[in-house]
């Protein structure tokens, strides 16, 4: 194995999520233009070619559109957008405080939509190898101290089934929406743990172990189901303060 050594982030990454900053926020509309390389480079404190990287790299996730003589053009990020964009997104105040109660919402009804497919086919392709990880990922949901701690096990339990489901698109999804999903454990996770009891988990578990896809899809969606319930009426105040 070869290995390169550590090195700082670099200014034009911080460029970047600058700039990637203001175009998820509004700040720069689409179909508006940014600012020059000359006067981005001034504001930020940074030579023309750290710049020109940073929006070279929005141009490649198609976020800018870079024409000739006319500068960046700011497309459209909601139709240019993966999930690396979800966290910037999250975020509703400049400095994190505050999160966006209708992507918290979003994350929480994909991971319902999503879980059951995964459990179901955990149940019918993995279940044999799933017995030791499966089995030791709900120790840990069970021994959890504390709501982040449980649902931090429940990220560990939910990785097990993932890859027991077998499918790398999935996998990189789960990837995506848990990097969104950490974050938020502070807030949501003493609700979240609480509308879904160890007990369920147990149900889950014993369903993907059977080999059994129809009732691992029925166990997951009473796992994940509670906590959209739950954290529905708490979205809405949010949204109406």
């Amino acid at each position: 194995m070869e290995l390169s050594p550590v090195t700082k982030r670099s200014a034009a990454d911080e460029v970047h999520e600058q700039l990637l900053n203001q175009l998820v926020s509004g700040a720069a509309p689409v179909g508006s233009r940014l600012p020059s390389e000359r006067k981005l480079a001034e504001v930020l404190g940074v030579s023309r070619p750290v710049v020109r990287e940073a929006i070279a790299r929005l141009a490649t996730s198609g976020h800018v559109e870079v024409r000739q003589g006319d500068g960046a053009v700011v497309n459209d990020i909601t139709r240019t957008g993966g999930l690396d964009l979800l966290p910037h997104l999250l975020v509703a105040a400049p400095d994190g405080a505050v999160v966006d109660p209708s992507v918290v919402r979003s994350v929480l009804e994909v991971r319902e939509h999503l879980g059951p497919w995964i459990a179901e086919k955990a149940a019918a392709r993995s279940a044999d190898a799933l017995t030791v990880p499966l089995t030791a990922a709900l120790a840990a949901i069970e021994g959890a101290g504390s709501g982040p701690e449980q649902q931090a096990a429940a990220l560990g339990y939910w990785e097990q089934l993932v890859r027991g489901a077998d499918s790398i698109a999935m996998t990189l999804i789960f990837n995506g929406m848990r990097r969104v999903y950490e974050p938020l454990l502070g807030v949501l996770a003493d609700a979240v743990a609480a509308a879904e009891p160890a007990e369920r988990y147990r149900t889950l578990t014993a369903a993907v172990l059977d080999g059994d896809a129809a009732a691992a899809r029925t166990a997951a969606q009473a796992v994940l189901g509670g906590a959209t319930g739950v954290l529905g009426g708490f979205l809405d105040r949010m949204e109406q303060s």
